[in-house]
Parts: structure tokens; sequence; C-alpha cells
């Protein structure tokens, strides 16, 4: 039975350990460090937006609380149209958030793409000119 030895391979083959971190194990790491500050600007502008949501809906309900006849209904009725307004203008202002980590995102990642194939290219002509 033949056993697996890995600096065996890499001689054998055009990569050495500095390429193969460049061309596989860098371009990797950052394509997931990318992607886990993606994930944490995403989760924080949920929560953002959560506790704002949770804020205004519990601040309508003890506003509710206090009616106690047909004026303090009137009047938070009234109010109810400027609450509408703001949770609007909250939702759009939220959506765009959203849209600008996107957006922020894969300009990123293509970037990054970019960036690694030309490198894969340039460590694959090097090792083809080094025959």
């Amino acid at each position: 039975m033949r056993t697996f030895d890995a600096k065996q391979m890499f001689n054998a083959n055009m990569f050495n350990t500095e390429q193969f971190e460049n061309t596989f194990f860098g371009p990797a790491r950052a394509y997931a460090n990318l992607s886990m500050d993606f994930a944490e600007k995403l989760a924080n502008a949920q929560l953002d937006a959560a506790k704002a949501y949770t804020d205004t809906g519990l601040a309508q309900a003890r506003a509710f609380a206090t009616v106690k006849d047909a004026e303090g209904l009137r009047s938070y009725m009234e109010g109810q149209q400027k609450v509408a307004k703001d949770l609007t203008e909250r939702l759009k202002g939220d959506a765009e958030k959203v849209v600008a980590l996107q957006q922020d995102f894969v300009s990123k990642s293509q970037k990054l793409t970019e960036e690694n194939v030309k490198q894969a290219t340039d460590t694959a002509t090097k090792a083809a000119n080094a025959k």
C-alpha cells in the first residue's frame, strides 16, 4: 500500500508550498474574511432595525394603554399616522442600508476574484516558464 506524502507531491508537481498558499489558501482566507465582515455588518443592521421596530411597538402599546376616553383614543389614532410615516421611512432606510451592504460585498468580491485570477495566472506562467 502506498502512503500519501504531501512534500513529495509538492516537489513532483509545479506547486511549492508558497505557491499553494498564494493560489489556494490565501484567496480562500481572504474571501472567508470578506464574507464574515459582510455577515457581521448585515447582522448588526438587522439587530438595529429589530430594536427600533420593537421600541416603536412597545411605545405604541404603552400609548394605547393610557387611552381612557374618546378624546384619548382620537389623539392616539392621530398619532398613528405619524408612527406609520416614521416606520415607512425607517423601512426605506433599512432597505437602502442592506442594498448598500450587498453592493459593497459584490464589488469587493469581484475585485478579490480578479486579483486572485491574475495572481494564479502569474503563478502558472512562472511555473510553466521554470520547466
